[in-house]
């Protein structure tokens, strides 16, 4: 196991917002020895990795890696979806002794045209989209009611500053909001992307790209040159989702409750 692609693991780890952690067993031949794993931001084990230490072996990691930054990243903004109830199946009637009636004639269906699949629509949020954009924002760990986002989005609208809403025939399925503000040390406003979230049971629609796009044109009629968006450090497939949109990694996020 050669120092140069334990490096490049731990690298590609650090794109996917892991750590790469490494056996401390040196000796050829004793357990353990050359093996790795990963774990989260927090130090959460990921893969590999039990109360003794690294368990798994480098190719494993690196498939492991491989794979997660081919994953569509929609899978880490989405909500929970309950499942769906099973259809109950027709029993079969038990054998018996009666004798078989006469068969029915068949009878050709129909033939239907299938309907047109929904096209994705996106819109403002209005006042009346609160429910639906609650599920939403706690998807991602903000705990909110609906009066609160009622009331921040009357202020929003105020400000100019109304968050955009993906539609699927009729039904909020994601959300993005916007958000300039004017710095004492840029020669342009700066544009945010204050939030980003698409429904599980709307994820292979690209609405994730069209919302960003939208964003992206909103910030552009303010005038803003730079636009910014933060992901928690968790959200790997959310990190590469953007670094496919030519966004790029450039500071580290501090705050502070007041």
């Amino acid at each position: 196991m050669s120092d140069a692609r334990i490096d490049a693991l731990a690298e590609t780890a650090r794109n996917r917002g892991l750590k790469l952690v490494r056996s401390r067993v040196r000796t050829p031949g004793k357990r353990r020895f050359g093996k790795v794993g990963l774990t989260d931001g927090e130090g959460k084990p990921v893969l590999g990795i039990d109360a003794k230490g690294p368990t798994a072996t480098p190719d494993e990691v690196e498939t492991f890696l491989r794979n997660l930054g081919a994953k569509d990243w929609s899978a880490s903004l989405g909500v929970a979806v309950v499942p769906r109830k099973r259809k109950a199946t027709r029993q079969r009637e038990a054998a018996n002794d009666r004798e078989p009636g006469p068969k029915p004639e068949k009878v050709k269906p129909a033939r239907l045209e299938p309907k047109p699949k929904p096209k994705p629509k996106l819109r403002e949020a209005k006042t009346s989209d609160a429910p639906r954009l609650v599920e939403l924002i706690r998807f991602l760990g903000h705990e909110i009611d609906e009066k609160s986002v009622r009331k921040n989005l009357s202020r929003l609208k105020k400000l100019g500053e109304i968050p955009i809403v993906a539609t699927l025939d009729k039904k909020v399925v994601g959300l993005a909001g916007v958000h300039k503000t004017v710095t004492v040390h840029r020669d342009a406003p700066l544009g945010r992307l204050t939030i980003l979230v698409v429904a599980e049971d709307a994820q292979k629609l690209k609405l994730g790209r069209m919302l960003v796009e939208a964003a992206e044109d909103w910030c552009r009629k303010q005038g803003c040159k730079l636009i910014e968006v933060t992901s928690n450090d968790r959200r790997a497939d959310a990190h590469a989702f953007y670094r496919h949109l030519g966004y790029e990694r450039t500071s580290v996020r501090f705050y502070k409750k007041l």
